[in-house]
């Protein structure tokens, strides 16, 4: 089983950045499509952003096209997002998943991905 670790969350202003980082516990993280979703308490966990096995290919929700970018270095297994111009209502808990076998990676409905470990909060103030 894959362990995934978030990291670099905290509390910002608003237009500040940050950088969060998901590094996982075994190699099989090179060989899946990885993504970012979000969750504040009492709302579904939403789609951020996705990339593929190599990098070559990313998916962003419309709400952080142009303010986050995804990345990945699979030496380090491990995941990043890039977070520019936030705004309060970027604020949630961050999560980082990994693509389920058999699903398409363009999908980027929550069910289609696994999800372990922890998250990171992210509180950006007005």
């Amino acid at each position: 089983q894959v362990q995934l670790v978030a990291s670099g969350g905290g509390l910002v202003q608003a237009g500040a950045s940050l950088r969060l980082s998901c590094v996982a516990s075994r190699r099989a993280f090179d060989t899946s499509t990885m993504a970012w979703f979000r969750q504040i308490p009492g709302k579904e966990r939403e789609f951020v952003a996705a990339i593929d096995d190599i990098g070559d290919s990313t998916w962003y929700a419309d709400s952080v096209k142009g303010r986050f970018t995804i990345s990945r270095d699979n030496a380090k297994n491990s995941m990043y997002l890039q977070m520019n111009s936030l705004v309060p209502e970027d604020t949630a808990v961050y999560s980082c998943a990994v693509k389920r076998v058999g699903t398409y990676r363009s999908d980027n409905r929550p069910e289609t991905y696994s999800f372990w470990g922890q998250g990171t909060q992210v509180t950006v103030s007005s």
